[in-house]
């Protein structure tokens, strides 16, 4: 119960520091209204295929972005601090579940304007959300997880990529996948082992991510 509540109170002090500095939500909203943007005025119109690949890619440059810096806001001794007061459990599955939070809300104000500009061709739109709702836990925990440890080699952001890119490519795959089955409202057994694999690629990150985020954070 103690974790929850201080995670829930860290979870806070994240919201109202970025609704003070608006770093990386104006960054997020900057980068996604212009790519958005470009693709329009460059195609106008795309078939349904494309409509999904270009979607999925400016979510994921989004989180890289956005995600992997949440580590470097806190100074040294801020962090510290976080240590000596809740544990660095705590810290890292606020800041995932945070950077969820951030990710998912900027994820459906991309989809509104997209699907403005570019059309709509989901016809499942709940499987289609659950699906932008796994994307964008994965997102959060695997970039999370690569930027604290980046961070804490230096803030050598070159690792971030590195470390990501080998557990990003089944999450991509099985989004791609995923969000097909919401275009044809056809119901398969490869649906539900496409989001169950998500689920538990979301989970194994996170639980590592809580067991070696200590050990880093000790060093």
């Amino acid at each position: 119960m103690n974790f929850l509540k201080d995670s829930w109170y860290l979870f806070q002090k994240d919201l109202k520091l970025e609704l003070r500095q608006q770093y990386a939500i104006n960054g997020l909203l900057l980068y996604v209204g212009g790519t958005v943007f470009l693709v329009y005025t460059t195609f106008r119109e795309i078939d349904s295929t494309t409509w999904l690949g270009i979607f999925w890619i400016i979510l994921l440059f989004s989180a890289a972005n956005t995600v992997a810096k949440s580590f470097t806001q806190d100074s040294t001794s801020r962090q510290l601090y976080y240590y000596t007061l809740v544990g660095p459990e705590k810290v890292v599955f606020t800041k995932i579940f945070f950077n969820f939070f951030l990710l998912l809300l900027i994820s459906i104000l991309a989809l509104a304007v997209y699907s403005l500009l570019l059309g709509y061709p989901i016809l499942d739109t709940g499987l289609f959300l659950l699906v932008l709702v796994l994307g964008c836990a994965n997102f959060a925990a695997v970039f999370s997880m690569s930027g604290a440890i980046a961070f804490k080699a230096g803030g050598n952001s070159t690792l971030v990529p590195i470390l990501s890119f080998p557990i990003l490519i089944p999450v991509i795959m099985l989004l791609i996948s995923a969000s097909k089955a919401a275009m044809t409202e056809i119901t398969s057994v490869n649906l539900y082992k496409d989001l169950g694999m998500l689920a538990a690629l979301f989970v194994l990150t996170l639980t590592l991510s809580l067991i070696l985020y200590p050990f880093l954070w000790k060093d």
